[in-house]
């Protein structure tokens, strides 16, 4: 049959060439023994070395006399096929010999230079270490939060935990040293008053806040010299699945220029917003920083460094010039969840909106999830088109759960700041902007789960984009 010559000629072709292939990579590393062998002298271990080379070269001939057997056994299997093919069976039993041939076939791998020259493996391809930062200050408690991390951390090398401590507050520091060894212990040593401006004196918690995040980080990243960090405060447990979850976006942040940070928070992540039965796997980009435990790369401290604010560093992430177009990750349902009613903000928030966001109770092993979809590249083809592709609705339709076309996804538009804020408030969402962007948007788009269906509240298709002077 013609399609079977066609294969064996494919096929012996493709023979022909490994074996001049694996000629080439002999002859390859003979001249480089050679090369090896001439400048040796002025190397230490030169006869361990060239012992070395020498038995891998001969176990490369075996290698290859192998091959060579291996592929004159399937050419010869191969022409049974082709006769098998001249019947009405076409060859099913030669076909399953020549498929166990290349399955006990070993692949021949030509890497000289690690016999010659060990160097370091890339950081990417290894596992790389995370280390988490936790903030503290006064907070006693402080112990939950430390008894969650310890909990759910899988390994202690990967994940060390490192615990900076504002303000000298005894009782706090105590708690924390009961730890011993499980947590590495540092103290912010400026304890002085933050000159803070005229009329913002009641404000000076946030101005001690800045300055302990700049002097924690910079221990990480310049004393610890750690490639990337995990940033907690001393408030927030942890979901189950917390440290799988930076494990696998580490990559993804790491390739992806368009991502600055990865958080573990959804703003709008209460439990009557969220698809908790479904929605335990999915991530998405946003616009906002979201922070409340976040994971940044060493090159973005290098960036932000410099020119850390004075105070109300987080609002100051979520400027312009600070994010300059870059996106976040975050998930559906959040890896943490604050307790800490108690703070700098007199519990702004809390009562009407923070002690309700869902913490991921369904661990996800995150290493199994597909993460290039969140390229950027991808998911504006795939999510922002998708959202475009539904049939807008009115936010009172969605609220009731009437006039609706189907049971599907749906899109409620809007083209102001004030129809966004009318929507939102309307279906339970943080109606707030920072920056021109609202909480957990994507080019203006926030996904929420509501009465059992996809909801996307998106700027109106005919406007370009969405305002970012809004404030």
């Amino acid at each position: 049959m013609r399609g079977v010559d066609d294969d064996k000629r494919a096929f012996k072709s493709s023979v022909a060439r490994s074996t001049d292939k694996s000629n080439a990579g002999l002859s390859w590393l003979v001249l480089a023994f050679v090369i090896f062998n001439e400048n040796s002298t002025k190397r230490t271990g030169i006869e361990e070395r060239k012992n070395s080379l020498m038995k891998y070269i001969e176990e490369l001939e075996m290698q290859i006399s192998q091959q060579e057997e291996t592929y004159k056994s399937l050419s010869i299997k191969l022409d049974g096929l082709k006769e098998k093919s001249k019947n009405e069976n076409p060859g099913h039993v030669h076909l399953k010999e020549v498929l166990e041939t290349l399955e006990l076939q070993k692949p021949l791998v030509l890497n000289p230079t690690s016999i010659i020259v060990k160097g370091e493996p890339d950081e990417k391809e290894q596992d790389v270490v995370l280390p988490v930062l936790v903030f503290s200050c006064n907070r006693p408690d402080i112990r939950r939060s430390l008894d969650g991390l310890l909990k759910y951390r899988p390994d202690a090398k990967k994940f060390p935990i490192i615990v900076s401590q504002d303000c000298a507050h005894g009782a706090t520091a105590e708690v924390i040293r009961s730890y011993s060894s499980q947590v590495t212990y540092i103290q912010q040593p400026d304890q002085t008053e933050p000159v803070v401006p005229s009329g913002e004196y009641k404000f000076r918690g946030y101005f001690k806040i800045a300055r302990h995040y700049l002097w924690g980080l910079s221990q990480v990243f310049r004393t610890f010299n750690h490639s990337a960090v995990i940033i907690v405060e001393d408030d927030l447990d942890v979901a189950p699945d917390f440290f799988s979850y930076f494990s696998s976006t580490y990559q993804l942040l790491c390739k992806d220029p368009t991502l600055w940070c990865v958080s573990a928070w959804n703003d709008n992540g209460k439990a009557s917003l969220v698809d908790i039965q479904q929605g335990n796997q999915l991530l998405y980009r946003s616009d906002f920083f979201p922070g409340l435990g976040w994971m940044i790369t060493r090159e973005l401290w290098d960036e932000l460094e410099p020119k850390w604010p004075r105070s109300y560093w987080d609002d100051w992430m979520r400027r312009p010039e600070q994010r300059k177009d870059r996106a976040c990750i975050r998930p559906e349902i959040s890896r943490t969840r604050t307790f800490g009613k108690v703070g700098v903000s007199n519990g702004m928030f809390f009562e009407n909106h923070l002690k309700f966001i869902k913490l991921n109770e369904i661990p996800v092993d995150f290493s199994k999830i597909n993460m290039s979809r969140l390229m950027q590249s991808t998911y504006d083809s795939d999510y922002v088109q998708h959202v475009y592709s539904l049939p807008v609705v009115s936010a009172s339709d969605v609220r009731t759960n009437t006039n609706l076309p189907f049971d599907g996804p749906v899109r409620i538009a809007y083209h102001t700041k004030d129809a966004f804020k009318r929507a939102a408030k309307l279906l339970g969402l943080m109606n707030d902007f920072k920056s021109g962007v609202p909480r957990t948007g994507y080019r203006g788009i926030v996904s929420l789960f509501y009465n059992g269906r996809r909801v996307y509240l998106a700027p109106n298709s005919n406007w370009k984009g969405y305002d970012l002077t809004w404030s």
